[in-house]
């Protein structure tokens, strides 16, 4: 390797790291502590609202905990939030959007059948299992359903630290989903008498 290659390599590492650095976030700085906070920040860090959880009974309905900045104030200027989604069998998170955050939904137990409406006004849906991640880009119409035998936990971060969810009507979401099983059992229809007739 010539000299100027390796001049250009060890300035391309400099700036990588000076990107690096500049982007590292000093807590102090960026987090947004009021000014009656004088004692343990440790504390203020803290929140414990999910311990109910914790050895608590499964609920009969579809049932949801949010931690946001209005509950946890030093979420304020971080970005994030987070929610616990829990699905008794054969319940439903109604379809909703989340007009200024993606939502990044981790399956913990069960399995969920998840679906979302892009722009183009095409459903989309997964079926997830435990250990699965999926993300409904920001401001989607989605939805999340237990079709399973046993509950589903699941946690949901955001983007925001002030998350805002807008529900659709019920009647929206079955059309959703009336149009999507027929859009769906005409295809699959289709394919099979292309498959009988080939």
């Amino acid at each position: 390797m010539g000299i100027i290659s390796c001049i250009h390599s060890i300035l391309f590492v400099l700036m990588v790291a000076q990107v690096i650095h500049g982007s590292e976030i000093d807590l102090k700085l960026d987090s947004v502590i009021p000014p009656n906070i004088t004692t343990d920040y440790a504390n203020f860090f803290t929140h414990s609202a999910f311990r109910v959880l914790i050895g608590a009974d499964p609920p009969t309905a579809f049932k949801f905990m949010k931690v946001s900045e209005a509950e946890f104030p030093a979420l304020n200027g971080q970005g994030v939030s987070y929610a616990v989604l829990q699905f008794p069998s054969g319940s439903l998170n109604p379809s909703h959007r989340h007009p200024h955050s993606a939502e990044l939904l981790f399956l913990l137990i069960g399995s969920l059948k998840v679906g979302f409406v892009d722009a183009n006004d095409v459903l989309h849906t997964k079926t997830l299992q435990a250990g699965d991640l999926f993300i409904f880009p920001v401001g989607v119409v989605h939805y999340q359903y237990n079709y399973g035998r046993d509950l589903a936990f699941a946690i949901s971060a955001f983007g925001s630290a002030n998350v805002r969810t807008i529900t659709t009507p019920v009647a929206l979401h079955l059309a959703i989903l009336i149009s999507s099983s027929i859009k769906y059992s005409v295809l699959t229809e289709i394919r099979q008498i292309k498959c009988i007739y080939t």
